[in-house]
């Protein structure tokens, strides 16, 4: 027996675990053969030399077609991760042998305060003038599914996707109910309640997500705007159209010109939304990306709600 914690020496090699989930996936040996571009012989070995090794059968014959046994799946979902994990440690290597990244992508939530962000990119773009900044301003599920799909490098966002660890920012976003000074919500002149608001129009923002299974923040009602975007809300309420929630840092301007006025809500109307960093693979993230969101971290740190 050997002493120590010596880690084993594996028996079945990446590209034979490549065999069998490409079995699975593709539907069959001859379509694993095309889609890895190897003969089917050698791919029906590879797995062969598996179960053998392994002393295990992966699959059983059903009419003309191979099928998972139960020991066959638990190797097929492990596979799966150990792939995933060796693509991903590629990618690492990759990138910490290749300098700074020529494009970083990163998701936004609308919330977040976009002069902040813009003082955080043009810091990061004289520290890195080479490296591309690709944008995306989402709303509530848009920035999890960037993250989920591979499109970004990190996000902001209120909502961690499963999967991914977030680092809370040291700044909340202050959301408050607004209108138009002349709204009628605002000639009642009293405190406001839920039912007051139900029976006048709600602007809200449209979860840019594909799925729009999130929530707004809003109250239900009956007459209810659902837009694209933050500032065609922000525009909306500008004209009277409805009420709206929005965050305090992007309508500072037309609070202080008197365009929009804050309502009077009973028990207070103002909600704070706790907004996260959140990588797509922290290990695998290039040196931009790490100084960037380092940048974001310190930037909010010295901000004061009242900055701007």
């Amino acid at each position: 027996m050997e002493k120590g914690n010596h880690t084993a020496t594996p028996h079945i090699s990446l590209e034979q675990w490549r065999c069998l989930v490409a079995v699975v996936d593709a539907g069959g040996y001859a379509q694993a053969s095309e889609r890895l571009h190897k003969s089917q012989s050698s791919v029906s070995y590879a797995v062969q030399k598996l179960e053998s090794v392994l002393n295990i059968k992966a699959f059983s014959i059903a009419g003309r077609r191979a099928v998972l046994t139960p020991a066959g799946e638990m190797l097929y979902r492990r596979a799966k991760v150990l792939l995933d994990e060796a693509a991903s440690l590629e990618r690492a290597a990759h990138k910490a042998s290749a300098g700074w990244e020529s494009e970083i992508a990163i998701a936004v939530e609308t919330l977040f305060p976009i002069w902040l962000l813009l003082d955080c990119l043009d810091q990061f773009g004289a520290e890195s003038p080479q490296t591309r900044i690709e944008l995306h301003e989402t709303v509530l599920g848009g920035a999890p599914e960037s993250l989920q799909e591979g499109r970004v490098d990190l996000a902001i966002s209120p909502y961690i996707p499963p999967g991914f660890s977030g680092e809370p920012l040291p700044r909340q976003a202050r959301i408050i109910p607004v209108a138009h000074p002349d709204h009628p919500l605002h000639q009642l002149k009293r405190e406001l309640t839920l039912r007051d608001l139900r029976k006048h129009r709600h602007l809200i923002v449209r979860d840019s997500g594909s799925q729009r299974d999130k929530k707004a923040l809003t109250v239900e009602v009956e007459q209810r705007w659902a837009l694209s975007s933050m500032a065609t809300s922000i525009g909306a309420a500008c004209r009277g159209y409805g009420f709206a929630w929005l965050p305090e840092d992007k309508i500072r301007s037309e609070l202080e010109a008197g365009i929009l006025k804050p309502l009077s809500l009973r028990g207070g109307g103002e909600r704070y939304v706790q907004m996260y960093l959140i990588f797509a693979d922290r290990d695998a993230a290039g040196p931009g990306a790490l100084r960037l969101a380092e940048i974001l971290q310190e930037q909010m740190a010295a901000s004061c709600p009242d900055h701007r």
